[in-house]
């Protein structure tokens, strides 16, 4: 039998929430009974773009009260995420929030152990983890075709949006991060990162930043709002196979690269190591035209209606914060490196 829809209200519809919105409007699994925002102009013209069911409201407590709700969404400013999930963990709410979870590690901490003693899901919005070009490059991971991952590299630049209260890591870096601990399978240790603000006192415009995992792997990514270009690329080298995911294009979304550096010593004593670059066939596999925020909340969906963890949940959204805050301690400290827990 088909499970009944999730009743779902959503508290922030400006420019991203917007698109949330839209997505969760279109899955048949999602019944959107009610909007929040503090604008009134904001509401009324999303509002008027769906049924005339959908009830409209001010003040989040609204939402919070509604028995009917099942789940709430939250896509507002990153400084109010703690105070929602946590209010509507509290009411009883399976939680959607977007990324990043919350701005510290304690408040993490505190959302992920209410929604364990809630009974009630959470999920972050690290959309990357459902975005099929990643899927399969992370698939590719898990299965040893890449062989060994000794390192990879993020770029994540472009002109604006420029925010007042987060500097660009805070903004661009949780995507790169939450690939990074997908992708590298060992425990991230230490961080250290760099930066610069041009635009605004205290907020930096780019930063750079380089995570070191156990056994050897490093991740290191490159945020920028300040920059002409538009890229949004990962490369992933391993010890066999090196793969690059360029989401800036409309096909041809990822490449997998047969080069390498092969081990050639020659097998009797005395003759030392010789190393043989090798470079083979590039393949371009067929990515499935997916849009990624759709099916990242189809998947916050059918979590709920079987009760299962999200792929993106507490946990993983804690994982990332533990990142940004080390980023940010770093930075402090004019590119000291920070280990984690520090």
């Amino acid at each position: 039998m088909p499970s009944e829809p999730v009743r779902v209200a959503q508290v922030g519809v400006g420019n991203w929430g917007r698109n949330v919105l839209h997505n969760f409007m279109a899955l048949p699994g999602a019944d959107v009974t009610a909007i929040c925002d503090i604008e009134s102009a904001t509401l009324e013209r999303v509002a008027s773009h769906y049924p005339p069911g959908l009830r409209t409201t001010q003040h989040f407590d609204d939402l919070l009260s509604d028995n009917s709700v099942d789940a709430i969404i939250i896509a507002t400013e990153t400084q109010h995420h703690y105070r929602m999930a946590l209010a509507a963990l509290a009411a009883g709410k399976h939680v959607y929030v977007e990324k990043p979870m919350t701005q510290t590690v304690a408040e993490a901490e505190h959302l992920m152990q209410l929604s364990a003693d809630s009974g009630k899901h959470l999920m972050v919005g690290h959309v990357l983890l459902y975005h099929p070009a990643f899927v399969y490059v992370e698939r590719l991971v898990r299965s040893g075709a890449l062989g060994s991952i000794y390192y990879l590299y993020s770029v994540r630049v472009n002109l604006g949006i420029i925010r007042q209260r987060e500097n660009a890591f805070d903004s661009l870096g949780p995507h790169d991060v939450s690939v990074a601990l997908a992708f590298i399978d060992q425990k991230p240790v230490a961080v250290a990162a760099n930066g610069q603000a041009f635009l605004q006192s205290g907020i930096e415009d780019i930063v750079t930043a380089t995570v070191y995992f156990e056994g050897g792997p490093i991740a290191h990514m490159h945020t920028s709002w300040l920059d002409p270009h538009k890229v949004r690329k990962v490369t992933v080298v391993g010890s066999k196979k090196m793969a690059v995911i360029d989401d800036t294009t409309s096909s041809e979304k990822v490449r997998v690269y047969d080069k390498g550096v092969d081990d050639e010593s020659a097998p009797y004593v005395g003759f030392g190591k010789s190393m043989a670059v090798r470079s083979g066939d590039i393949h371009i596999p067929k990515i499935p035209v997916v849009e990624p925020l759709r099916a990242e909340c189809a998947h916050f969906i059918e979590s709920v209606q079987a009760d299962t963890a999200p792929r993106s949940d507490a946990k993983n959204g804690l994982a990332v914060v533990r990142v940004l805050e080390a980023v940010r301690k770093s930075l402090q400290r004019r590119g000291q490196c920070v280990e984690l827990g520090d």
